[in-house]
């Protein structure tokens, strides 16, 4: 159930009366969806009443600088512009961190939290696939539940969001939008990695992950299940984003600040220092814009706070992704990255770029250290006689490193169903489509990734667009050293071959 079936939605207000004069609390604000969802919010629902963030404390630096800090992202130029004075109005710091006991927020802190807040988007999480498995259950897990405590105190509590991932259960081969069994008891789990040593988690943790294949999904699926244990008892929802990736519209074209997922692989690839990339050509991979994640966000606060809990409410479960309703494979998205990579070349490229896809592991082994590895070496040796740090050796490891952790989601088709994420957009008032609808089937995948790409040239490499015409310049001389080397080597080889007096001594013997 999802609060839309037999519902009557006439006399419910729209997204922007409902947000009017609310106190929403977010943990997670500092990053790349929070960001965004602190953006969106202030922007189309100005008329909120206060914004409570939750930031990591540093040692000299006050919550008001911290905040301050925050607000100096590009992310926030479209509300600079527009609406000056609303984020320093409107957005506090509070003092804390989701891996420490009752979130290490001060009691008067938590009083505050506690008497004001009517909306809790709860987004942090430790997104690292290779986190140990103490530090992935005390940020993603005992988190989550020292979130469902502090929500428990709130007696104005209106909307609970929970962000969980598409991919928090992938022993199943068709994901739909429902609770699957635990892998372990989430209690326990705790208290395992509260009280065993590290070495003995360590070998206990293939074990404990079982058919999951990093720490990352395995403490998701058990946060989900503290949070569903609530159902009748607070307002919560569950949505799964699947793979989060640049701003489609808002607040920027193209806005990201981080390397995971497609946007490093494109970044690595237009720098010239990946080669090969390892995934099935014909996967289907399920990507979606930071924006209309945070859309879908802010409409399942709404429709879960403009309904008064009743006991035999369910938890409903959003599979946040595209699904059917727009579809890409790994291949077509990397010829159309590779499309604007050549167009919209990355400055400084240190060779011609590759749209090479194999899922063969022998394959993109050699690969690693045909394409890889040795000319790092080469390169780091002719730093490293320059007199500057090599570093093109640590840079293949990463990324080597990176494509192992991610072995399972690049061979593995996943069939994610979205009906009640669809459902959801569809009970969106007329007076909320044109800020609040998320329409992914008309999604230009080809418009999407050309302003990918020169977000990642202005937001991630802080690379200016007036440089362009000089990175396309030197792209094509890579590309042509790219092409010409081959035949440089074979000439160099046959060359060679002749002046060693090789192929004189084969001639012989076969004169013989």
């Amino acid at each position: 159930m999802t609060f839309l079936e037999e519902r009557n939605m006439t006399q419910v207000p729209d997204i922007k009366e409902y947000f009017k004069g609310k106190n929403i609390f977010i943990t997670g604000g500092s990053g790349f969806m929070g960001k965004v969802l602190i953006e969106k919010l202030l922007y189309s629902c100005t008329d909120l009443k206060q914004i409570y963030v939750l930031l990591r404390p540093k040692k000299g630096i006050s919550p008001e600088d911290r905040i301050s800090t925050l607000y100096e992202s590009e992310c926030y130029d479209r509300l600079r512009k527009e609406k000056p004075d609303v984020f320093m109005a409107k957005v506090s710091a509070v003092a804390g961190d989701v891996g420490e006991i009752r979130l290490g927020i001060s009691d008067a802190d938590r009083a505050l939290l506690v008497r004001n807040v009517n909306i809790i988007f709860h987004v942090a999480a430790s997104v690292r696939f290779d986190d140990t498995l103490d530090r992935a259950v005390k940020l993603n897990l005992r988190g989550t539940k020292e979130m469902i405590d502090l929500a428990y105190e709130m007696p104005q509590l209106e909307s609970f969001v929970h962000v969980s991932t598409s991919y928090s259960n992938v022993n199943q081969n068709c994901i739909s939008e429902t609770m699957y069994p635990p892998h372990a008891d989430w209690r326990q789990t705790i208290d395992v990695c509260q009280t065993m040593d590290k070495h003995s988690l360590e070998i206990l943790t293939p074990k404990y992950l079982g058919e999951l294949p990093n720490t990352y999904v395995f403490t998701k699926q058990l946060a989900e299940h503290v949070v569903y244990e609530q159902k009748g008892k607070m307002p919560i929802i569950i949505t799964r984003p699947s793979i989060v990736v640049s701003a489609y519209e808002e607040p920027l074209r193209g806005w990201n600040e981080n390397l995971n997922g497609p946007t490093g692989i494109l970044i690595a690839v237009g720098k010239g220092v990946l080669r090969t990339v390892y995934g099935k050509p014909d996967l289907v991979a399920d990507y979606i814009p930071v924006d209309f994640v945070i859309k879908h966000l802010i409409a399942a606060a709404w429709i879960r706070g403009t309904k008064k809990l009743e006991l035999t409410d369910d938890i409903p479960v959003y599979n946040c992704c595209a699904g059917n309703l727009k579809t890409v494979t790994t291949k077509e998205f990397g010829d159309i990255g590779f499309k604007y990579i050549s167009e919209l070349p990355l400055d400084d490229n240190m060779w011609g770029c590759s749209d090479d896809v194999t899922s063969s592991r022998f394959m993109f082994f050699l690969s690693v250290i045909f394409k890889h590895l040795l000319p790092a070496l080469v390169i780091d040796t002719i730093l490293k006689l320059a007199g500057k740090e090599p570093r093109l050796v640590k840079i293949q490891r990463r990324i080597y490193n990176v494509f192992v952790a991610l072995e399972s989601f690049l061979l593995h088709q996943f069939n994610f169903y979205n009906n009640n994420f669809v459902d959801l957009r569809s009970a969106i008032k007329k007076s909320d489509k044109d800020e609040f609808y998320y329409d992914l089937e008309n999604l230009d995948y080809l418009e999407h990734m050309k302003r990918s790409t020169l977000g990642a040239r202005r937001y991630i490499l802080k690379e200016k667009d007036e440089d362009i015409p000089k990175a396309v310049r030197h792209f094509k001389i890579m590309t042509a050293c790219q092409k010409t080397t081959p035949y440089l080597f074979y000439v160099t080889l046959i060359w060679w071959s002749f002046n060693s007096g090789l192929v004189q001594q084969y001639l012989e013997l076969l004169l013989l």
